[in-house]
């Protein structure tokens, strides 16, 4: 197969950036400090474009591009978050749709809605303390997201 021409890998970086950008600039806001988030996410897309060529090459570039994303605000944060951590954040504080976090992560929306279900089973009083987005805010009317389980949205309201 013949590498495809820079003008095409260069609009399509862009198209990523364009994309990703929002979340990844939220989520290492939500855990670092100002500064420290600017850094990370530069430092991110510095490497992304870098390794341009080897990313799109990936089944799911997305996944590879917020692998390093989580590693980098992990070490700068001093604290990694699990998968269902992540999907919380993203969800409860950042809220972000099901589907934008499955297109942000690089995963499927099931696999986001089952992490979603997970950090609903854990939370216990002294996590929702500890991490303030880690309790279940329910969408308003106004807000354009499904809620990834309608029984439970209805029975809490």
């Amino acid at each position: 197969m013949k590498p495809a021409p820079p003008t095409v890998l260069t609009n399509a970086f862009y198209a990523f950036y364009d994309l990703h950008r929002p979340a990844y600039d939220a989520y290492a806001a939500a855990l670092l400090t100002p500064e420290e988030a600017q850094i990370a996410v530069a430092h991110l897309f510095n490497l992304v474009a870098g390794n341009w060529t080897t990313v799109v090459s990936e089944r799911h570039p997305s996944a590879w591009a917020w692998q390093r994303h989580t590693q980098a605000v992990a070490r700068r944060s001093g604290h990694r978050l699990t998968a269902v951590e992540d999907a919380s954040l993203l969800y409860d504080k950042l809220r972000l749709s099901i589907d934008q976090i499955a297109t942000v992560t690089g995963t499927e929306p099931a696999t986001v809605t089952t992490l979603l279900a997970a950090a609903r089973r854990t939370r216990s009083p002294t996590q929702t303390r500890s991490r303030p987005w880690a309790f279940l805010a329910i969408p308003t009317t106004s807000e354009n997201r499904r809620c990834p389980v309608p029984c439970l949205r209805s029975a809490s309201m």
